[in-house]
């Protein structure tokens, strides 16, 4: 499984992306929502690799204890892959976001024992937050005017995300 750094938002926003995730579910649509894990919460991953060591935390606190909270700007709706599809708000990629998505990356590299997966290199990574996966072309007309409208947010947390025993560490 994968292992992750991942950006967290604030209540009102977690709450906001939350209920979107319950409009989908509720036209029959699976989303995010159906994953009943406790760890389960909107989020920016912003970093991701086969393994990322815990060695790599006490760095990361420094950063989030510098850098965080810090505002963003959650826009519009994306759709990722071939189908099936994914579907997620993006998070408009300000330079101060860029910025420590950079510094995640260059800090967890020597922690990530078989090196980052591509897409979340700085130049490949698109920032957003996931509604729903798995989606079909027919679901999309549906989904779309469900993925709700742009909101000022503020991202609050840093967490690690272990895949393997399924845990998360707070790094803020």
């Amino acid at each position: 499984m994968a292992h992750s750094v991942e950006l967290l938002l604030d209540a009102d926003t977690d709450r906001t992306i939350r209920d979107r995730w319950d409009a989908l579910t509720d036209v029959g649509i699976r989303s995010q929502a159906a994953h009943r894990g406790p760890s389960n919460r909107p989020h920016v991953t912003v970093a991701v690799a086969a393994a990322i060591s815990a060695a790599v935390d006490a760095e990361l606190t420094a950063v989030a204890a510098t850098m965080l909270p810090l505002p963003c700007r959650i826009g519009a709706p994306v759709v990722f892959g071939h189908e099936p599809f994914v579907l997620a708000r993006l998070v408009v990629p300000s330079a101060e976001l860029l910025e420590l998505q950079a510094r995640i990356h260059r800090i967890c590299l020597p922690h990530m024992t078989t090196g980052p997966f591509p897409h979340a290199c700085p130049g490949s990574w698109t920032p957003h937050v996931t509604l729903a996966r798995r989606l079909h072309a027919a679901q999309l007309e549906r989904a779309l005017p469900l993925a709700g409208d742009d909101l000022d947010a503020t991202f609050v947390r840093l967490r690690r995300w272990d895949g393997d025993t399924k845990t998360e560490y707070a790094l803020s």
